[in-house]
């Protein structure tokens, strides 16, 4: 390890200090390669440049969060909202995810994770992503002018995207209407996909079933948010990937990144500068 005047590659572990970055690259004139630690960059996309490769976490931390992905929707559709605050014995709620209609609304790590995970529940499963191409285990694949129709007959509809200018708020009271009344909103993406104070009106009504969420916007959710106090509203504190379960998994990716780069091959994880992801 040596300097960043020395350095032909950053490994940049700071990413709650985006505005130290700039710094550092110009103390490295021979930096080539600059590995981001997260999946979503949305702090740092106003640094990419075309001097320098950048490669990012897609992909590390898709298990953990697919696994929460998989709690959370049986959660919601069991009823534990309302179970899990109950002071007495309450009616019976719940729908199965066995053979259920699962909507995805991204198409990466955490999607391919997802898919397997739900093998043994039998689920039909929709994707949209960006560019439409058949996936392994994924029943239909759609482009972002059938998100409507993908959300119409879901029973579970999974956030996992990018955030980018056109994903932002893409759950939307228009996408939240399209929805059925019965479906629970999963987002593990980023809060900016949800706009909040349409999913408020949409809980208030119970137009959906509910909304289990691990990223809000804001966020942190504040004390006294209407959110907290919604019994169709499970909330996590962004814990899909601990740094407990994180720090192996991303310690893993840079050191096959570093063994790529010494080797000359194509590095995990890499950046579309133009699309910020």
């Amino acid at each position: 390890m040596v300097g960043p005047p020395e350095a032909e590659a950053l490994v940049w572990a700071e990413p709650a200090a985006p505005e130290l970055l700039p710094e550092v690259l110009a103390q490295g004139p021979g930096i080539e390669w600059v590995q981001l630690p997260y999946a979503g960059i949305e702090t740092l996309t106003h640094l990419l440049d075309r001097d320098h490769l950048w490669t990012c976490g897609k992909g590390v931390y898709a298990e953990p969060v697919a696994e929460h992905v998989l709690m959370l929707a049986l959660a919601g559709l069991r009823g534990m909202g309302s179970y899990a605050q109950a002071r007495r014995w309450s009616p019976p709620e719940g729908r199965n995810l066995l053979g259920g209609r699962v909507a995805v609304l991204g198409g990466g790590g955490i999607t391919e994770s997802l898919v397997r995970l739900l093998g043994p529940w039998d689920c039909q499963i929709t994707v949209m992503r960006r560019h439409p191409a058949p996936m392994a285990g994924v029943d239909r694949v759609v482009g972002p002018e059938s998100l409507h129709d993908a959300l119409s007959d879901a029973d579970v509809v999974v956030v996992a995207l990018a955030l980018t200018p056109e994903t932002t708020g893409i759950i939307n009271a228009d996408a939240l209407r399209a929805m059925p009344p019965h479906a629970w909103l999963i987002n593990v993406g980023r809060g900016g996909h949800v706009v909040t104070d349409d999913l408020v009106e949409a809980l208030a009504a119970g137009s959906i079933g509910g909304a289990a969420l691990d990223v809000t916007d804001p966020e942190p959710l504040p004390d006294g948010h209407p959110l907290w106090s919604m019994d169709n509203c499970l909330i996590t504190p962004h814990v899909g990937n601990t740094p407990e379960m994180g720090l192996k998994l991303l310690a893993r990716r840079v050191t096959e990144n570093v063994l790529r780069y010494i080797a000359g091959q194509d590095l995990l994880g890499p950046v579309d500068v133009d699309l910020g992801y």
